[in-house]
């Protein structure tokens, strides 16, 4: 494969979906204040995880759902895939660096990600990944 039969990606197609990032960050610190004020006090640390994970993970796809079920901007797969992939880099880009400024050891951070462990997080980057081809491809047509 040379670097001409690449897929071409127009630059301006991220402008909205950065902004829209932007946005559902909002929602997952709010889901995160909502976790640790009303959900953990009331059904434990892990049901609170769970819960909380699950709640997010729809949040995204309600948001992604919503704006590529109705944007005029024709995007190609490899938009789509770029898209996924600069929201998930952000995302746990973010997280790293909040741990980082609170002083939580990288470890702790990394072991949100063990699925082995019981964890459910993963979910949240897969989805971030997925959902703009889901419903920008798979569904758009």
């Amino acid at each position: 494969m040379t670097l001409s039969s690449l897929p071409s990606i127009r630059p301006s197609v991220l402008t909205y979906p950065l902004a829209l990032w932007l946005l559902m960050a909002v929602v997952a610190v709010a889901n995160g204040v909502f976790r640790e004020l009303v959900l953990i006090p009331r059904i434990g640390e892990y049901a609170g995880h769970v819960v909380s994970t699950a709640l997010l993970v729809g949040a995204i796809l309600l948001v992604a759902g919503v704006y590529f079920g109705r944007t005029p901007i024709e995007y190609t797969r490899a938009e789509l895939l770029l898209v996924g992939a600069v929201w998930t880099v952000l995302t746990v880009g973010f997280e790293f660096l909040v741990g980082y400024l609170e002083g939580t050891p990288v470890s702790e951070t990394l072991a949100q990600y063990d699925v082995l462990a019981g964890q459910v997080w993963i979910l949240v980057p897969l989805t971030l990944l997925f959902a703009p081809l889901l419903f920008g491809w798979v569904l758009g047509k």
